[in-house]
């Protein structure tokens, strides 16, 4: 099957695609393009999956793709001059958000809160363009089992990185001398990556296009089974908001027992 990462953002320049091929569940993941600073990098994802007559495709999304069913409770009912009595981060966290913080320990950007929201709304204006291209419907995936068609995920490329014991922080600070150098540390140390050529430049000189390979590799721990799904209990509301899918950290499983908190 074909895996396709992108790193999301509001400004086209700014948004990472790549393109990766998985024969079978064990193979190493073989990354065929990576682009970043493109003028339209939507269009090529389109033209790449156009291009390939295969019958499974994910797609796996560096962005939210929904919003805390709290927050919108709250505003339904609310009015201006009177309090939110629905704890904080209730309202401007998801479930799948404080699961993260739980299992992996590191905190999404709040999407009810923080300017993400304005990546969340361009992504899901795209992924809509995306199905009129593809002439599809690209629903999201809930299983790894019997993918067929183009489906897509929500990942998280900081969370993967943790998750498989890789830096995750420094890489994107271009005030940081060593920047380039993290990405290098990240890009030849990813698990069952085969990065080399423009496509390993592109990841080393860009970090979009880094965060758009490592989008690749959560993708693989999906359709591998190796990502943490949600508990059952909690479909209604995952599937309202989303659900960032994420291999659970080794280390870290016994305090993601406990489950997420506020």
């Amino acid at each position: 099957m074909y895996l396709v990462g992108i790193d999301c953002s509001t400004n086209p320049r700014d948004v990472g695609i790549a393109l990766a091929e998985l024969a079978e569940l064990g193979d190493t993941i073989r990354v065929c393009e990576v682009h970043a600073g493109t003028k339209d990098p939507w269009r090529k994802v389109a033209d790449w999956l156009l291009a390939r007559d295969t019958q499974s495709a994910l797609i796996a999304l560096d962005a939210p793709l929904g919003w805390p069913s709290a927050l919108a409770n709250e505003l339904t009912s609310h009015s201006a001059g009177s309090p939110v009595r629905t704890h904080s981060n209730e309202v401007f966290r998801r479930f799948t958000d404080r699961h993260i913080k739980c299992s992996i320990g590191k905190q999404p950007l709040d999407v009810g809160a923080d300017r993400i929201a304005r990546t969340a709304h361009a992504t899901l204006k795209e992924l809509s363009t995306l199905r009129e291209r593809c002439g599809t419907s690209i629903p999201l995936a809930w299983w790894k089992d019997n993918i067929e068609g183009i489906h897509a995920i929500e990942v998280y490329p900081a969370a993967t990185l943790i998750s498989h014991g890789l830096p995750c922080d420094k890489c994107k600070d271009k005030r940081n001398p060593d920047h380039r150098c993290v990405r290098e540390e990240i890009a030849t140390n990813l698990p069952d990556i085969k990065l080399a050529g423009n496509c390993l430049e592109t990841a080393l000189d860009n970090a979009d296009g880094l965060d758009a390979v490592v989008c690749l590799l959560a993708a693989a721990d999906f359709v591998r089974g190796d990502a943490d799904p949600p508990p059952k209990d909690k479909n209604k509301v995952v599937y309202r908001e989303g659900w960032i899918w994420c291999r659970k950290a080794q280390s870290q499983s016994a305090r993601a027992s406990g489950g997420p908190s506020p």
